[in-house]
């Protein structure tokens, strides 16, 4: 079983909004940070945001703070990404992270998901 599940990822015009979902097959879910990274053509894939596992603190790196917000459901062991005001920037695949223990950063992650393409057109 695939232990992370991202969804929602499509094409969207500047301006808009999507909503990125990611399922988790882990055990002990709330025993996990999550995070959600990116990686766009021809670039590193680079850290986004982290949740700890209560889902009380989170981080956003400047790039996209006041733009996306991260959530948990630790009942239904999946986390979600709203993104608003997208930019063309934005343009990347998508991944969720886990990795187990009170983190707002993730740096060595545990479990990666498959990755989800969202693309923003001017």
């Amino acid at each position: 079983q695939v232990p992370l599940v991202e969804s929602g990822g499509g094409l969207v015009q500047a301006g808009g909004s999507l909503r990125l979902s990611c399922a988790a097959s882990i055990s002990t879910f709330s025993a996990y940070a999550m995070g959600w990274f990116r990686q766009a053509p021809g670039k590193e894939r680079e850290f986004l945001i982290g949740i700890t596992g209560s889902g009380r603190n989170t981080y956003y790196v400047d790039s996209v703070k006041g733009r996306f917000t991260v959530s948990r459901d630790n009942a239904k062991n999946a986390v979600y990404l709203e993104m608003t005001s997208l930019k063309p920037e934005d343009t990347a695949v998508y991944y969720c992270a886990a990795e187990r223990g009170f983190k707002l950063v993730l740096r060595t992650p545990d479990y990666w998901g498959q990755g989800t393409q969202v693309t923003v057109s001017s």
